[in-house]
């Protein structure tokens, strides 16, 4: 695994130019060399760590397979939009061993590529529309053939007086035609297979059933969507139940809403949050250590550090986001009034009380530091195992009564009300049940967000660059590591602390691998994900 990554990162530095048949061609040799070295490995002789390696390393060898088959079956789809591009392929080899060229010839032939491209522009308009897919594929190859062109531009020019002299010219005309070329392509869509924009102008790219089962057979769910859903609303339901008592407690009967607006008024003044938040972490780490949960490395501790997120971050990052570095989100000045109140209620000190720990220590930030030294040949990185490891502390935070009051069970509710929204809406939207602004709604009306930061959220979730299961995978994670607590601790098997620092010290990888060597499973070859975690 470790001479595969560095082998990869080689390649991929070599074939830099994406989506072309070379650098497809190479990389699928390359993967099944690996799946070849795989099978001559006796699996059964290996330890319960082995095992999970192998079998997660051969899923993603396949996958990645999978994928470049699916690049080739598209690139072969727009094939005629982009057929031109071979003499640019051949530019950027020549250069990548310095072979001098004969500049005379190299201008000549970009020139006649100028002719062609602008040929195609023109022809374009009487081709049939193409799906999102193919579209923005072929604007990606396009795109990638100007940055061959500027790989073999930047290397010789001001180094080979004749090459500039000759190409200079002819290399920015093509590069300016096929730059319009791609922005076309990328807007040669059937328009009646695109989301509409239902008024909260987020347009983002469903994909469906059949995708969100392949995905979730990749990241070892045993469960439909249908069935995550209707785990998400039973635990809304016991959310709901926690929530009234807190808000009887509070003196506001059954009117949540009303207990969590207090709640919210709590935040503190600008310019003040750095330091609540400082001691929000203090007292969180005081919990862990008072309890010996987990062992926390000193130097984890002391190289953790703040920066406050912009105003342009904060419509996609509402709340502060955690690692190494804790960014928060806080109004500033050149907020409009009613956003800097949004951010203020919406990151009280009872709402960052329960996910302090989620951000630091002994969620994200713990995470990476421990990631960085051991293990560090896994590279299984999963949003079940990050997400889900940082939102499972709040469970057992929650079970060894850390809120101290009825507001900081408010604060924590509305999170966990959150993770349960974050699997409805996510997945009803991909199910293509739900469009944008039914989410922001959902969230306003059934979470208690204000609507900025629902927005911001709903945007987060369908036009950056987190992965269809992302939003579902912080609750989905946390119950199997709830489970997998249930099964090792409360058996009595394992103390809190073996267990925690068990997890910490196998890496990232999908928690039903983590299952398999911290109870030394006699797993298959042929593995396949049956582990039904879920006990409400």
């Amino acid at each position: 695994m470790t001479a595969f990554a560095a082998d990869e990162g080689s390649l991929t530095r070599f074939y830099v130019v994406q989506n072309s048949p070379e650098r497809r061609e190479r990389l699928t040799k390359f993967y099944q060399d690996y799946l070849g070295q795989l099978k001559s490995i006796s699996f059964n002789n290996l330890s319960a760590g082995g095992r999970a390696d192998y079998i997660l390393f051969k899923r993603d060898l396949e996958n990645r397979l999978f994928l470049l088959s699916q690049e080739g079956k598209e690139y072969n789809a727009v094939q005629k939009f982009v057929s031109y591009g071979d003499p640019i392929y051949e530019l950027e080899k020549l250069r990548r061993r310095g072979t001098h060229l004969e500049s005379p010839k190299v201008a000549a032939t970009l020139s006649d590529l100028r002719t062609t491209v602008n040929q195609k522009i023109v022809a374009l308009i009487q081709e049939p529309n193409l799906t999102p897919a193919l579209a923005a594929r072929a604007s990606d190859i396009v795109a990638a053939h100007q940055g061959a062109l500027r790989s073999v531009f930047e290397f010789y020019h001001g180094y080979d007086p004749d090459f500039t002299w000759w190409v200079k010219k002819p290399l920015q005309e093509l590069d300016s035609t096929l730059a319009k070329y791609s922005r076309l392509l990328k807007n040669k869509i059937d328009k009646t297979v695109l989301p509409k924009d239902d008024g909260s102008g987020i347009i983002g790219s469903p994909i469906g059933r059949e995708e969100l089962l392949r995905l979730l057979k990749y990241e070892l769910i045993p469960y439909s969507p249908e069935e995550l859903i209707e785990i998400a609303n039973k635990e809304f339901a016991w959310c709901d139940a926690e929530l009234l008592k807190a808000s009887k407690e509070m003196g506001f009967g059954n009117d949540w809403k009303k207990a969590q607006e207090k709640v919210k008024q709590t935040y503190v003044p600008a310019g003040h949050q750095p330091e609540a938040m400082l001691k929000l972490y203090d007292e969180s780490v005081a919990f862990l250590k008072e309890k010996d949960l987990i062992t926390i490395p000193p130097l984890a501790e002391e190289t953790w550090r703040m920066l406050m997120l912009s105003p342009k971050a904060q419509l996609v990052s509402p709340f502060f986001l955690g690692g190494e570095v804790l960014r928060i989100s806080y109004p500033t000045d050149d907020m409009s009034h009613e956003d800097k109140m949004m951010s203020f209620r919406g990151n009280n000190p009872h709402f960052a009380r329960a996910v302090v720990h989620h951000e630091l220590i002994a969620g994200h930030h713990l995470q990476g530091f421990m990631n960085n030294r051991n293990k560090v040949y896994r590279n299984f990185r999963t949003p079940f195992w990050t997400e889900g490891w940082a939102l499972y502390w709040e469970f057992v935070l929650w079970d060894m009564n850390f809120p101290r009051s009825p507001e900081d069970k408010v604060g924590m509710l509305f999170w966990r009300m959150h993770r349960c929204a974050r699997i409805i809406f996510s997945l009803n939207y991909h199910l293509d049940k739900w469009t944008p602004q039914q989410c922001i709604d959902f969230l306003v009306d059934r979470v208690g967000h204000e609507r900025a930061n629902a927005e911001g959220e709903v945007r987060r979730s369908f036009t950056t660059n987190y992965g269809p299961l992302y939003q579902l995978a912080y609750m989905t994670g946390a119950f199997q590591f709830y489970a997998l607590k249930k099964e090792l601790v409360d058996s009595g098997k394992m103390t809190y602390k073996q267990y925690h620092d068990a997890v910490m010290r196998e890496n990232s990888m999908p928690v039903e691998m983590v299952r398999v060597i911290l109870t030394d499973q006699k797993v298959k070859e042929d593995f396949k994900t049956s582990w039904r975690f879920y006990d409400k």
